[in-house]
């Protein structure tokens, strides 16, 4: 159903349910709240029945990914190693394997998708559409670990969709997408920001530590 019309392009309601959805849990995701997961997995619902009217079907079956990610995330994010410790997951910087896997798997998931996409579908973005699933997988993946480079990977991410989704009339959500992109940099800003006051307290424990085993 329509909702009301954009430039006279119509807005449906799951577009509208999707961009509340979607700004709530990136906006949550920047300040670690752990009721960020639940409120993906709705966004995620609402985004399938979206991307496949609009014949982006990579980003269809990436909402599916995604969700089965989120518990994944939202299991990591609340399991606690004693009762003093608010969750087992802190933030952190990608290892050296990391990095270079998670690039390797991004360039050979684009080109599968995108080959996939072009031979098995009417898709007439299959390059643009595969890497947004490629790259949003990896991101969500560290999402869920509180990796801090998965912001840039969304940073890039969003400057891939938002001309994606205006070429497809989806208005709605390429400015929920850029709205995004000012979310993932105040994430990124946020988590530095935590990254170093982590990094500072575990140095002086270990400093004290040091001290009191010193006879």
């Amino acid at each position: 159903m329509t909702a009301f019309s954009v430039l006279g392009e119509s807005v449906t309601v799951i577009e509208v349910i999707g961009f509340v959805t979607g700004a709530l849990c990136v906006w949550a995701v920047t300040r670690q709240f752990v009721w960020n997961w639940p409120v993906g997995i709705a966004n995620n619902v609402a985004f399938v029945v979206l991307f496949v009217g609009a014949g982006l079907y990579a980003d269809a079956a990436l909402q599916v990914i995604f969700a089965a990610i989120a518990v994944y995330g939202w299991f990591l994010w609340t399991r606690r190693t004693s009762a003093a410790s608010p969750s087992v997951t802190a933030v952190r910087r990608a290892t050296r394997r990391e990095m270079v896997w998670g690039a390797g798997a991004t360039v050979v998931l684009t080109a599968a998708a995108a080959v996939m996409l072009g031979a098995a579908t009417d898709s007439s973005v299959p390059l643009p559409d595969a890497f947004v699933l490629s790259a949003s997988l990896l991101a969500t993946w560290g999402q869920a670990r509180k990796i801090i480079e998965q912001w840039w990977v969304w940073i890039v991410v969003d400057v891939v969709s938002i001309p994606l989704y205006v070429s497809k009339g989806l208005w709605l959500t390429a400015i929920l997408y850029t709205g995004f992109l000012a979310l993932c940099v105040d994430g990124l800003r946020r988590w530095r920001i935590e990254l170093r006051r982590t990094t500072a307290t575990s140095h002086s424990s270990d400093v004290h530590d040091r001290r009191v085993r010193t006879p």
